[in-house]
């Protein structure tokens, strides 16, 4: 009985990705098929976030593989109907935004962060270590008497 149930189980699990893509959505043509495929799992769904076009079951996520094989079938390269999409819906819809524009902002703040929290602990660290204790000077008596100490023990 065990085996069958992992053979269940990983029959669900290889035929998860499959299932948000509906046969009526599917290209006759296999080249447009695998292109449209390579181009769901770059574009997000607008209502899930973290699930790509392919892989969500809500309606926002069927229509924009519609509307990604329509415009393949229509002779747009990959980047034209990435374009369209973003377009259409902003750059939100893109897992990997473009490093250009407003999103420099974006793609620069974690590792400026990171400096400046590096700078910030250094110097943190830095101003914390202890100073040597300054060496006390000896009063005149205490002078006189070391002196004295030293040369009785010189005899």
């Amino acid at each position: 009985m065990r085996p069958r149930l992992l053979l269940a189980a990983l029959a669900v699990t290889l035929a998860q990705a499959a299932w948000a893509v509906q046969p009526d959505e599917v290209l006759a043509d296999p080249a447009l098929e695998a292109r449209a495929r390579e181009i769901g799992q770059v574009l997000r769904c607008p209502v899930c976030q973290g699930e790509n076009i392919d892989e969500s079951n809500a309606p926002i996520s069927r229509d924009l593989r519609l509307y990604v094989r329509e415009r393949l079938t229509a002779g747009d390269t990959d980047a034209q109907v990435i374009d369209a999409v973003t377009t259409r819906f902003g750059e939100f819809v893109l897992f990997e935004p473009k490093a250009e524009g407003g999103n420099l902002v974006l793609y620069w703040a974690g590792p400026v962060m990171a400096l400046i929290a590096a700078l910030g602990a250094f110097l943190f660290l830095r101003g914390r270590r202890p100073e040597a204790a300054p060496v006390p000077t000896l009063t005149t008596d205490e002078r006189a008497r070391l002196d004295a100490l030293m040369a009785d023990q010189d005899s």
